[in-house]
């Protein structure tokens, strides 16, 4: 089960304090990770990050399609990786988290993911930080949380016994892929679609 966190304060960084993952990801340009962004419009401070809505005063769509064209156009899967990212990028949404969240379900479905999404606003749960991780574990009856790099900045490990759920470290160390010397670890799953092309490359697999 993966929990979308919808319902939490819109992160600030970047430029202008609008920038976060939450509306940007890394992609290979000219051989250097560098951010392809989504614009969002304003928000007040405290707002989550269901209520950002997409800047489409912008050509942002346009130009990161041909951003991927320019970037990625000699790649093995490129035409199989647009066949699926071009209509996820020109879908007809404006709110952020819906954009997001069609996106994610659609590559997942691709790559042959058997897991479950929920939103965290369509949930019971209360708390911050490490409490509310806890709360959302619990509303959908689970017993174990799999927590990903960068969480001891916030992350209160004792609790999760305290509870009687389970922590699980992810400690996930990328595997290269594609011409080994132009893997960069750390890029959006556009890189690896491109490179990669799962599920295309399955019967090589089996």
């Amino acid at each position: 089960m993966f929990v979308l966190l919808d319902a939490v304060d819109y992160p600030r960084s970047g430029s202008g304090g609008m920038g976060s993952w939450s509306n940007r990801v890394r992609i290979a340009i000219q051989g250097e990770a560098r951010w392809t962004t989504c614009p969002v419009r304003r928000l007040p401070l405290g707002a989550p990050i269901n209520a950002a809505e997409i800047d489409d005063g912008r050509p942002w769509r346009r130009k990161m399609i041909a951003t991927l064209q320019a970037s990625y156009g000699q790649a093995p899967h490129f035409g199989a990786a647009m066949a699926l990212l071009q209509p996820l990028i020109e879908q007809h949404e404006t709110n952020l988290a819906a954009f997001n969240i069609a996106a994610i379900k659609a590559i997942a479905e691709h790559l042959g993911l058997a897991t479950r999404f929920q939103r965290q606003s369509d949930l019971p749960h209360a708390g911050k930080a490490t409490e509310l991780l806890i709360s959302l574990v619990k509303a959908v009856g689970g017993d174990a949380y799999l927590a990903g790099g960068g969480a001891g900045g916030y992350q209160q490990d004792e609790l999760f016994q305290e509870h009687g759920i389970r922590l699980v470290n992810q400690d996930f160390v990328p595997l290269p892929y594609g011409p080994g010397e132009a893997f960069i670890p750390g890029l959006s799953v556009i890189d690896y679609l491109m490179w990669d092309g799962w599920p295309a490359t399955a019967g090589e697999r089996a």
